[in-house]
């Protein structure tokens, strides 16, 4: 596992928290480009932010947010 820093319930930023994410919504018949789309959120922000490429304290902000509609955080 790479050492970036954790969030919360130890979602750790990276390809593998991008991949359940999307995961995720499709478990709920939806999409992570849906969600943006809803939200007004740039997918390229969502995704860059779920990989920890976008990393500061709005980034870390919009990756919890992202997560727990996910559903992957329950």
């Amino acid at each position: 596992m790479s050492h970036a820093k954790k969030i919360s319930n130890d979602f750790a930023p990276g390809p593998e928290l991008y991949v359940r994410v999307r995961q995720g919504f499709v478990g709920q018949d939806s999409s992570l480009n849906r969600w943006c789309i809803e939200n007004g959120v740039n997918r390229h922000s969502a995704m860059s932010c779920l990989k920890g490429v976008w990393n500061g304290p709005k980034g870390r902000a919009l990756r919890q947010k992202i997560i727990e509609a996910s559903g992957i955080s329950n």
